[in-house]
């Protein structure tokens, strides 16, 4: 196992953290000096706040980690592409390279929608790669939404 694989594996135990509360199964962890120093999964629902994606959860843990908004040293492994509002924040926070389980085609903001870490004139940008255990980060969204669907049409009967 490689080490990007060993880290995306542990953003997926965040991502399974997230399915058993019944959030969007989206995980992410924090590298710094081949260490992780942050974790976090979605607390969307559970917290009732638009902001608490796992990206922005585990970007302000490593800020307090370190005591420096700046992760300019860091890396981070999500399951999932983020969002704008996500992007914008991992810019933000200088992160170096993140790694990216599996695209998402309705909102992805880092090469499926638009790419927000390198299209643009910011001053920062962020290093992709993608597709690190993409069958294994595919399939939580996939059987999570299909859950959801199934229970929306029990709910309707």
């Amino acid at each position: 196992m490689t080490e990007k694989e060993k880290f995306m594996k542990e953003a997926l135990k965040e991502a399974k953290r997230a399915y058993e509360k019944e959030e969007i199964p989206v995980g992410a962890v924090i590298v710094k000096d081949n260490k992780i120093i942050a974790r976090a999964y979605n607390q969307k629902e559970e917290k009732r706040d638009t902001t608490k994606h796992a990206e922005i959860i585990a970007i302000q843990k490593a800020s307090k980690k370190i005591d420096d908004w700046r992760l300019q040293d860091c890396e981070m492994y999500v399951t999932l592409e983020p969002c704008s509002m996500c992007a914008g924040a991992i810019i933000q926070a200088r992160i170096k390279k993140i790694y990216i389980g599996t695209m998402d085609e309705k909102t992805g903001a880092c090469g499926s929608v638009l790419n927000l870490l390198e299209d643009y004139k910011f001053n920062h940008k962020v290093e992709i790669e993608k597709d690190i255990l993409k069958p294994e980060c595919e399939e939580i969204i996939k059987q999570f939404f299909k859950e959801l669907r199934k229970s929306k049409e029990s709910n309707k009967k």
